[in-house]
């Protein structure tokens, strides 16, 4: 028998996603209060992203987009519960074709386009309809993490887990993982703000954020050798803002950092940004009592997550993975909680649409802060270039990290877009904008950022000498060059979207001029 030396294996890919996590509530970001050791210590022994965005800053359209590493533009599902469209290939149909076992656990806010698989006769049951409808992935523990009364799967795991271990009701992922009991006993619900500065009623070791990191394990212990790519979703600290103790009470009033707005801003808005401000949301998130409560809560959430990271890093160090396994930590959008006047997210302000991004290589860079500007859309032909895998240059759109990850230089990009569709807002009904009139997308260079509106003005700052965009120069006759320029480049950005998917760009170039050889004979004496 011929001794071939040692078989190379394919590295692990470790893919993880806060939901709402803004990018500034990291302790190496430079947050003065929120302690994040574990990320830190990734940080430490990989690399920092200063400047990473999503390409929508809300849920669904900007997850739609890490995983298919196209803009909202070219996927089409702009907004949450949108079904990506069955033709759409994702992460896992990328990955699995190279050998990987591509699992999910946890959240990824995807609608299954069953219309269009029941036009192809796919039975979304079947295993073909499984990552049809699960965005490619193995739904090893899918889970969104917003269950309201009277609409929940009584059936979902984590319900089962929890009555499991004696937590029972009809729902107990609301009774208890995302309730409190007042200062009278009474049960209060996690989904008023009120409520936020409780306890859970869950003890800790059962929370969402516990669960889930048990349940990654559980996939990576029994995947064994076999390469495989987890992306671990996790749901917090998106709403409802309620922590387990001690996290509930980790952080208090005095941690809270000033708010990023002005009198002068809110009353010189642009008419989107206004309306949004009516919002319930922004309404509750512009008083201090509130804020003073809920943030809190909210850096607690992400110190809980923080824990729970550094236990699976242990595990992985265990099973002897860690070395071979590329970690991504990263978040879906921000939550302005009260700056510029708003709550949520959705429009685009830094705050909503700036996200961490933390990768480890193993092998590669350590302890660097790179500046330069990444996207969502980067992360599927990172993980494809690492795979082995061919670019499929026509049709993802973002561009790989690794080789700044190795320590390379290559030429960069020097502007990142992000799209906007509020069609199901109420800012909308107040704007009286049709249900197809209600988009916006931006260019961000790096000195300005231009937002422009169907049917209004648009917005433009000087993130130069305003980096907290609190002067909107949007009107002022004295940038219209600059406005004009900016246009044009999001429009030749507009017009260069990935829409000739099924035929890549090698085919076209060795078919070029070969008719006459493949026999078709035109134009010719």
């Amino acid at each position: 028998m011929t001794d071939q030396g040692p078989i190379e294996m394919k590295p692990n890919i470790l893919f993880i996603m806060a939901d709402q996590l803004r990018a500034d509530y990291l302790s190496c970001a430079g947050h003065p209060s929120v302690k994040t050791p574990t990320l830190d210590r990734l940080a430490a022994e990989g690399v920092r992203f200063e400047r990473a965005f999503c390409n929508a800053p809300v849920c669904g359209p900007s997850r739609m987009s890490f995983y298919t590493g196209r803009y909202p533009a070219s996927h089409g599902a702009t907004y949450n519960n949108v079904p990506l469209r069955v033709d759409e290939l994702t992460l896992g149909d990328y990955l699995r074709p190279l050998g990987y076992r591509v699992g999910l656990v946890g959240k990824t806010h995807m609608r299954a386009d069953i219309e269009g698989m029941r036009r192809l006769g796919v039975d979304p049951e079947s295993s073909r309809g499984v990552y049809a409808r699960e965005c490619g992935f193995e739904p090893f523990e899918r889970d969104d993490g917003l269950h309201p009364d009277g609409a929940v799967d009584s059936d979902l795991p984590y319900n089962r887990y929890l009555r499991q271990h004696g937590f029972g009701g009809d729902n107990p992922w609301h009774e208890w993982a995302n309730s409190a009991l007042d200062d009278n006993g009474e049960r209060v619900s996690g989904w008023y703000l009120r409520n936020a500065h409780l306890p859970a009623r869950v003890p800790e070791p059962h929370s969402e954020t516990a669960y889930m990191t048990d349940r990654a394990m559980d996939f990576i212990r029994e995947t064994g050798d076999a390469p495989w790519c987890l992306h671990l979703s996790y749901i917090k600290p998106h709403w409802p803002y309620m922590a387990p103790a001690p996290y509930h009470a980790m952080y208090g009033a005095a941690d809270v950092s000033p708010p990023n707005r002005s009198v002068a801003e809110r009353g010189n808005a642009h008419p989107v940004v206004r309306a949004f401000r009516q919002h319930e949301e922004s309404v509750n998130f512009s008083r201090d009592e509130v804020r003073a409560r809920v943030i809190p809560t909210y850096m607690g959430l992400i110190s809980q997550l923080d824990h729970h990271l550094g236990r699976l890093f242990d595990f992985l160090r265990e099973q002897g993975q860690y070395e071979n396994t590329l970690i991504v930590f990263t978040s879906d959008h921000g939550d302005f909680l009260g700056d510029h006047w708003l709550g949520e997210k959705e429009v685009m302000y830094e705050e909503a649409l700036r996200i961490p991004m933390i990768a480890r290589l193993p092998g590669g860079v350590r302890g660097r802060i790179f500046e330069q500007m990444v996207e969502s859309v980067d992360l599927v032909p990172t993980f494809l270039e690492l795979a082995g895998g061919d670019r499929h240059d026509h049709v993802l759109e973002g561009r790989s990290l690794l080789p700044l990850l190795k320590g390379a230089r290559p030429p960069w990009r020097d502007a990142v877009f992000a799209e906007m569709d509020y069609a199901w807002r109420p800012a909308r009904a107040e704007l009286d904008a049709a249900a197809d009139g209600a988009r916006a997308w931006m260019v961000r260079t790096e000195r300005w950022k231009y937002i422009e509106y169907q049917g209004f003005a648009p917005q433009l700052y000087d993130l130069e000498s305003d980096p907290v965009e609190q002067h909107d120069l949007g009107t002022a006759a004295a940038y219209e060059a600059v406005r004009r320029m900016l246009a044009d480049r999001l429009h030749d950005w507009l017009r260069t979207r990935r829409m000739r998917k099924t035929i890549s760009n090698e085919t076209v170039s060795a078919l070029t001029g070969s008719a006459r050889r493949r026999g078709y004979i035109f134009g010719a004496w």
